[in-house]
């Protein structure tokens, strides 16, 4: 995983983490046509999130791609005294995660993907569990925002 400091049109700041690159192969008549994938998060610790996923013909290529989809996919997430609002459940495809609260000083209590999301996003003090068997990357990354998305500030 790879770390830098990102700047949008409103500069503010953003870092970025690569998740995941796999080499993809596509086979046509002519032969077999080698890409690369690449899966990019990036949070400003202040309750933004994006991610992106692109194809390219070499790494380098695939993760400016992925870079530029993140930077434009960017949501925001209510954050409450450095938690969330209210315990969520999210699924997509395959994919089932549940978030909830914790007291202050808890800590992140998160494992693989849905932990790298968090940080990213600023949330200190949650606990996550995955209910569900697949270890997808892509679709727990999807199924985390998903349930971020679904946050809602109650009055």
């Amino acid at each position: 995983m790879e770390k830098n400091i990102l700047q949008n049109k409103e500069n503010e700041k953003f870092e970025m983490k690569i998740i995941e690159v796999k080499r993809v192969t596509k086979v046509t008549e002519g032969g077999k046509k080698l890409r690369f994938r690449a899966v990019v998060v990036v949070g400003d610790r202040a309750g933004k999130i994006g991610f992106g996923v692109a194809k390219g013909k070499d790494v380098e290529n695939a993760v400016q791609k992925a870079k530029k989809v993140s930077m434009n996919n960017i949501s925001e997430v209510p954050i409450v005294e450095n938690t969330i609002p209210h315990e969520v459940i999210a699924k997509y495809k395959t994919a089932k995660v549940l978030l909830k609260p914790q007291q202050k000083g808890r800590g992140l209590i998160a494992g693989g993907q849905v932990r790298i999301i968090c940080e990213l996003v600023g949330i200190q003090d949650i606990s996550s569990k995955l209910l569900s068997e697949t270890r997808n990357k892509l679709n727990i990354i999807q199924a985390t925002i998903k349930a971020l998305n679904k946050l809602k500030v109650k009055s």
